[in-house]
């Protein structure tokens, strides 16, 4: 059975891991606090996407519901943990600027295949290979954060926040653990089955991927970049799907509306915090993006040459 985990982030600056991520997290207090209340909202909506799931399922997989109640649980105590902390390290517990991981994670499903009326077993290995990719990238960047707290200064705060998290890792591995137990019975039932749940862990994951660098990567030349996350995306549909899948979610990827405005609000941000460090960094990593987006289709082109 396919074995699935989530990639690094591919920038215009090469390939970083979440340890390369956190370590630049870490040193910065308002950068810091801003990853701390995403985590935060992570967390409290994926008890309202746990709970949607519970009521489609209406009664059907009891067990499921069992230990999707259970779930819930844990996600509501990981909010409240990480809401105190940050109430407590005076931070916002507001809806975070930029990007949303989990709305971009969202407009990228194929919901109109994916119904429980149309086929219970369908929809099972579909919501559970999307649960287990999504809990696999917090597993790794809560352990990535904690390696970065460990590196770093021992100061009070950072000692506060390390403990939070190293609270509610356990809890994530074992939702992992718990998904892929389910997928691997739901991969027994049959051959078919077994297709079925690796077909559906390579489109999530190429889903939870687009989502994830959509959050991540704000220079010049991104739009393009998503195009090729939407087209990995489609190439794990089955081919007459393809179309329409693409059609659908092409013109917001290349318009990016949610991008543009991370993009001024990140500009406006650099400005005000150090103009200096405004020109001689920000700029040439913003132009960066599209230099290396560049340099990669002229690669492709020499390639296929």
């Amino acid at each position: 059975m396919t074995v699935v985990y989530p990639r690094k982030l591919e920038s215009s600056f090469g390939v970083m891991s979440a340890r390369d991520v956190l370590q630049q997290v870490v040193r910065d207090r308002e950068i810091h606090l801003l990853t701390l209340n995403r985590y935060r909202y992570s967390e409290q909506r994926s008890c309202k996407d746990l709970t949607d799931l519970v009521e489609q399922l209406d009664g059907q997989s009891p067990q499921l519901i069992k230990d999707l109640s259970r779930h819930i649980s844990d996600e509501a105590r990981h909010a409240m943990w990480l809401t105190d902390l940050l109430v407590d390290l005076d931070a916002p517990v507001n809806t975070p600027p930029g990007s949303s991981y989990i709305d971009e994670f969202e407009r990228l499903l194929d919901r109109e295949y994916n119904d429980p009326a149309t086929g219970l077993d369908d929809f099972l290995i579909a919501s559970l290979a999307a649960i287990n990719v999504t809990e696999k990238r917090g597993c790794e960047y809560f352990s990535a954060h904690i390696y970065a707290l460990k590196q770093a200064p021992e100061t009070a705060e950072n000692t506060k926040i390390r403990e939070t998290i190293e609270k509610i890792l356990p809890e994530e591995a074992g939702h992992v653990r718990w998904g892929n137990r389910w997928l691997a019975e739901m991969a027994r039932k049959s051959p078919e089955h077994a297709e079925k749940v690796d077909q559906a862990k390579r489109k999530y994951a190429a889903i939870e991927q687009a989502a994830f660098s959509s959050g991540m990567d704000i220079t010049l030349g991104a739009e393009l970049r998503r195009v090729g996350d939407l087209l990995d995306i489609a190439n794990t549909l089955p081919v007459w799907q393809r179309p329409q899948y693409l059609m659908e979610r092409l013109p917001q990827t290349l318009l990016a509306p949610d991008l543009q405005r991370t993009r001024i609000t990140a500009v406006q941000r650099a400005w005000e915090r150090d103009p200096q460090a405004f020109m001689e960094r920000f700029v040439p990593m913003f132009l960066g993006g599209l230099m290396g987006n560049q340099s990669g289709q002229r690669a492709k082109v020499s390639d296929q040459n």
